[in-house]
């Protein structure tokens, strides 16, 4: 028998609650809303969400498209986001279209109330993402439908800026 000092070689490794945490490469789009709407002016919400489908953002499978905002008894909800099932899921499995409840600040929440009670003002999700602190985020922006010749010259404009890209 081996005597004298303990020879065991593992390492412990210690994980700081305070260390940076990988930047989220997850950012879902909404294109069309950009096409479709001029902003008027933007916020960041959080969003209630149930079961797995957290898991399904970080894996990507969530989809923005037609999905707008709107409010029920001062509360904002987002209707039309789509959140795809979650593959490993069982029995938890989510509605992927329910509607979901945003979270934002009073003030915030009673200026959009007020925009949009204008004519053609809506409330667009713009963007999806996950925050540094690991939490689903949306983007919305209160916005105003754009004319038939608004979308031509944003067209238009988007063509000029690809044409002097390639030129350079």
């Amino acid at each position: 028998m081996h005597s004298g000092s303990n020879t065991n070689h593992s390492k412990t490794v210690s994980f700081d609650k305070n260390m940076p945490r990988a930047k989220s490469t997850i950012e879902i789009k909404n294109k069309r809303a950009s096409y479709e709407y001029e902003f008027i002016e933007s916020f960041t919400a959080g969003i209630v969400l149930s079961g797995t489908e957290i898991k399904s953002i970080r894996a990507g499978k969530a989809s923005l498209a037609d999905s707008y905002c709107y409010f029920v008894n001062g509360e904002l909800f987002v209707k039309n986001m789509h959140i795809a099932d979650y593959w490993w899921g069982s029995f938890n499995q989510h509605d992927p279209r329910r509607d979901r409840k945003l979270l934002l600040s009073k003030k915030e929440l009673r200026k959009l109330f007020r925009g949009t009670r204008e004519k053609g003002h809506t409330i667009v999700a713009t963007r999806l993402f996950i925050a540094q602190n690991g939490y689903a985020k949306l983007n919305i922006s209160l916005a105003r439908g754009k004319r038939e010749y608004d979308k031509r010259h944003s067209i238009k404009e988007k063509d000029l800026r690809r044409e002097n890209d390639r030129n350079m």
